[in-house]
């Protein structure tokens, strides 16, 4: 039966040659491109299995493992996901956005590494400082960071997404719950995350790690950067506190669908012809409404490619309580002060198949023919041609 729907891997395959031979790509973007062409095909081998009941064969070709490949990001989430059902607490959780002024964006995509860095570092110590104040809530808290590079036109927008339980632990080890509904005044948080990210900036600059180019070349002058940042330091910039989730459940479903995100998704690509690519948009200045944009496709490729991250660069991290060297022991203690155990919160599924077929209503395991029987494999296909892996971080 024919694929009909329209791929990401589609017009790379179409459109991505003419692309590297017009435009010197750095690594960090031919990797994606040349693993988004052939995910899931036989260059990459897979293997062939078989139903011990029907006897019905199928071939299931391995995927690139791609962090901006959109065909592979289920599978991943649902691992990731399985790892952080025993981790959650039965408390209101918040979701509380750092956006950067569009005044850094050209400086962000010249400088991804250093300067996405110091994004995570200003909210991260923004949050952490904030919350121990006894002004606010007097605890250590502890939460995860997402970060997304994205607008819904595909225009480089770095933002950060932090997902946080509403509470922490006081200095004499006791457990202190946030009001009701209200985690941190957002004006308070984008004034010291404002003051925080420009000094982070400058200092950055001082020591050399930043680089400008074409039009901000001149940006390395004397006190030129100064002199550039310094109307961002009189202008509020953008932290967005969004109404908090529910308990745990709902926590685990809004994650499911939005931690491994791409910068595009294959659901919201409509059509693709020789010059040019469609796809859906939500304008958030209009109401949220559903809108399609046409670009040529080498406009379509080159705003894609401005969101691939350099090699290694970790997107998803965690802080506070739930630093990877405190998460473990930290854990076990709030649900001690909460009184709560692990399974009290929900039931943690057996493993990452289970869940993805929640998320995905695809069973990995049950025959698509007769739907009962067990898919089991009978045979490997190695790779059809020498492939060089690709970064999978």
């Amino acid at each position: 039966m024919p694929r009909l729907t329209l791929e990401l891997a589609d017009i790379v395959r179409q459109h991505g040659p003419a692309y590297q031979q017009a435009h010197r790509l750095p690594l960090e973007q031919l990797r994606p491109l040349r693993a988004i062409e052939l995910c899931r095909t036989a260059a990459l081998g897979g293997h062939v299995e078989q139903c011990h009941q029907c006897q019905q064969k199928r071939i299931a070709y391995n995927s690139c493992r791609n962090r901006h490949c959109p065909k592979c990001q289920s599978l991943d989430r649902a691992r990731w996901l399985q790892q952080r059902q025993a981790e959650l607490l039965p408390v209101e959780y918040f979701h509380v956005v750092f956006t950067l002024p569009e005044q850094l964006a050209p400086l962000a995509l010249q400088n991804k590494k250093t300067v996405y860095d110091i994004l995570f570092r200003a909210a991260a110590e923004t949050l952490l400082t904030i919350a121990r104040d006894r002004q606010h809530l007097g605890a250590d808290i502890g939460f995860f960071t997402i970060l997304h590079t994205w607008g819904q036109n595909l225009l480089h927008h770095p933002h950060l997404h932090c997902v946080i339980p509403g509470g922490g632990i006081s200095p004499d080890g006791e457990w202190v719950a946030c009001r009701p509904a209200f985690f941190l005044p957002v004006r308070v948080l984008s004034a010291l995350f404002r003051r925080l990210f420009l000094d982070m900036l400058e200092k950055a600059f001082q020591q050399g790690q930043l680089q400008f180019h074409g039009e901000w070349q001149y940006l390395h002058r004397d006190h030129a950067l100064p002199r550039y940042l310094a109307p961002l330091r009189a202008i509020d910039w953008v932290v967005y506190a969004k109404p908090p989730f529910g308990g745990p459940l709902q926590v685990l479903e809004y994650l499911g669908r939005y931690t491994h995100r791409v910068a595009i998704s294959n659901e919201r690509l409509v059509a693709c012809s020789d010059t040019a690519v469609s796809f859906r948009w939500k304008d958030y200045r209009h109401n949220n409404r559903q809108r399609v944009m046409t670009l040529q496709a080498d406009e379509f490729l080159r705003r894609f490619l401005q969101h691939t991250l350099p090699s290694g660069f970790q997107r998803i991290r965690h802080y506070g309580l739930f630093s990877n060297r405190n998460r473990k022991q930290a854990i076990t203690h709030c649900r001690r002060l909460l009184a709560t155990a692990v399974s009290v919160l929900l039931p943690c599924a057996a493993d990452f198949r289970e869940l993805y077929q929640q998320l995905t209503s695809i069973n990995l395991r049950t025959c698509p023919h007769c739907g009962t029987g067990q898919m089991r494999v009978i045979e490997i296909l190695p790779p059809r041609r020498f492939y060089q892996p690709v970064d999978s971080s």
